[in-house]
């Protein structure tokens, strides 16, 4: 049954000319897709029936008689462009309000990041877990494909405590290659190569006014983490740098006049690092504190929080957006595109993937500090292996102290070598990358294991990416529910088949699909009886 309204005053009378309004649950479930089209909130004066209208005539101010109707409101057309923070667009030279996230290891990779720019939407090159060298050529292979004035791309920089100085050379190669965008992941305090990036080029233009070169995109789940992000660079970390050289003294002055970042992704339950929070709960959280700081600093240009984790619908992209999303980004979904470094194998087990398929690990980056990643359960056994390797950290004192019934299942079904051989594996690698590990764990045997278990975390993500077949079942895979919800919702669709899964098209179907979601709410909450199946979906994506 129709809901009758009769105590809104009609602001005048609308007039049908090619078409007559709608009222019915199906005509209204069909014409709300056409959010690009102007639409009025018409009623029956004598029945008090609301329902919609996308043609005829306007009156304001006319009262309706005839086959007039009263009018209640007028909606302009709605654009997805539209549904985030104009100054987003404005600040990084995109069209959409949306970023595919920086899927570490390789997994976003040059492909994705150019094919996003050329869609004028926002990538970030998965740099974390790389070499520098390699991090160069992917660098050099987006700037060659884009031209170098193109930039509508970044690269990530991830937080390795038990690394710093790779943290460092990562900074410097972004400033040398000139990559004017960088997300700042996984950090728990501020780092002076952060800020080395982020207050490099800071200069006062002919206005006056303080201009950025470098963009950082702090990714966040802790409001004291967001808090070092949204206030302006600490004094003495400045001095230092400038002291060294990587600073000028202006730089510096300028730097401590504007936050660090002006764009933080507020990181809810997500695949890898996660803290598993809620989106609804952490954005307000954040939300005030941004507020707070502007406040306190009487910052005049914008601040702007983005959206991540658990976005795989367009239900969820519209929510995020409601709640005042600058922008969204997505991470999880995007490692099934076309364009993911991830292997055919690992794709496949991500698009069997259900919502709940999902698991928290021991994070090889992290290993010994206790921190977890959310990755793949279904079709893979990683999980429970990883935290056997962490169990059995935390019982013994060394390798040698394992029992010798633990030490066969090691070699004969976890490394498949003996251990010898994998810390000659282990040795090899931290030599090339941070040569103090193995001095480390030479003295400390406890170390030394640790460096072992995290060479086999390490390669289960290796392996998920060559798409190793003897290693299937054991496949780390990084994953948040994200990733069944978009499952769930493109099945039997355009979208279901791995080969259609391009990144642009996955970000273009979402995006239309949250604008739709947004103009049926407003709807709805202008008193139209907009009926349910208008917010499902189901046969809304684009060929």
């Amino acid at each position: 049954m129709l809901t009758e309204t009769r105590t809104i005053a009609p602001l005048g009378a609308w007039t049908p000319t090619t078409e007559p309004a709608h009222f019915t649950p199906r005509e209204l479930a069909s014409v709300i897709p056409h959010v690009r089209a102007p639409i009025h909130i018409v009623r029956h004066a004598a029945t008090g029936h609301v329902g919609v209208a996308t043609a005829g005539t306007v009156d304001y101010g006319a009262v309706a008689n005839g086959s007039a109707l009263d009018l209640l409101a007028s909606l302009p057309g709605l654009y997805p462009e539209w549904l985030g923070d104009r100054s987003f667009l404005d600040t990084h030279g995109v069209r959409f309000p949306y970023v595919a996230g920086e899927m570490a290891n390789g997994i976003a990779t040059p492909a994705m990041v150019v094919a996003m720019a050329r869609a004028n939407m926002l990538g970030f090159l998965g740099t974390a877990g790389l070499p520098v060298d390699r991090i160069a050529r992917a660098i050099a292979e987006v700037a060659s494909a884009l031209g170098a004035s193109a930039g509508q791309w970044g690269a990530n920089l991830i937080h390795t405590p038990y690394d710093p100085a790779h943290e460092t050379q990562v900074v410097e190669l972004l400033l040398r290659q000139r990559v004017r965008r960088m997300s700042a992941s996984a950090y728990m305090a501020l780092k002076p190569c952060v800020v080395r990036y982020a207050s490099s080029g800071l200069h006062v233009d002919a206005a006056g006014r303080i201009q950025r070169v470098n963009h950082v995109f702090a990714k966040v789940s802790h409001a004291d983490v967001a808090r070092q992000f949204l206030e302006p660079a600490p004094a003495d970390m400045l001095a230092g740098l400038v002291r060294g050289g990587q600073l000028t003294a202006e730089e510096a002055r300028l730097a401590r006049e504007v936050p660090v970042a002006e764009d933080l992704t507020i990181e809810a339950d997500s695949g890898g690092h996660t803290d598993n929070r809620p989106l609804t709960a952490l954005f307000p959280t954040i939300q005030a504190v941004r507020d707070a700081a502007v406040a306190r600093y009487r910052y005049t240009r914008p601040i702007r929080l983005g959206a991540a984790g658990g976005l795989g619908t367009p239900s969820a992209l519209a929510a995020a957006f409601n709640l005042g999303a600058a922008y969204v980004l997505t991470g999880s979904i995007n490692q099934s595109a076309v364009e993911s470094g991830l292997s055919p194998a690992g794709k496949a087990l991500l698009a069997r993937a259900e919502m709940t398929d999902v698991a928290m690990a021991p994070a090889a980056d992290m290993f010994e500090m206790g921190v977890k990643v959310q990755v793949l359960k279904r079709g893979t056994l990683f999980a429970p292996r990883a935290a056997w390797l962490y169990d059995l950290y935390q019982r013994f004192d060394s390798l040698e102290a394992l029992p010798a019934e633990v030490r066969a299942r090691l070699e004969t079904q976890v490394f498949r070598a003996p251990i010898e051989e994998v810390w000659e594996h282990t040795v090899r690698f931290w030599t090339a990358r941070h040569a103090d590990e193995v001095e480390r764990a030479r003295r400390d045997a406890r170390h030394r294991m640790a460096l072992v278990f995290r060479w086999y975390l390490g390669k289960s993500s290796e392996w998920s990416i060559t798409g190793e077949a003897s290693r299937i079942a054991y496949y780390q895979i990084w994953c948040g529910p994200a990733m069944g919800a978009f499952n769930a919702w493109v099945a039997g669709s355009s979208l279901e088949p791995l080969a259609t899964r391009h990144v642009v098209q996955i970000a273009l179907n979402l995006l239309e699909g949250a604008a739709v979601l947004t103009r049926a709410q407003q709807l709805r909450s202008h008193g139209v009886p907009v009926p349910a199946e208008a917010f499902e979906l189901r046969t809304l994506l684009l060929c």
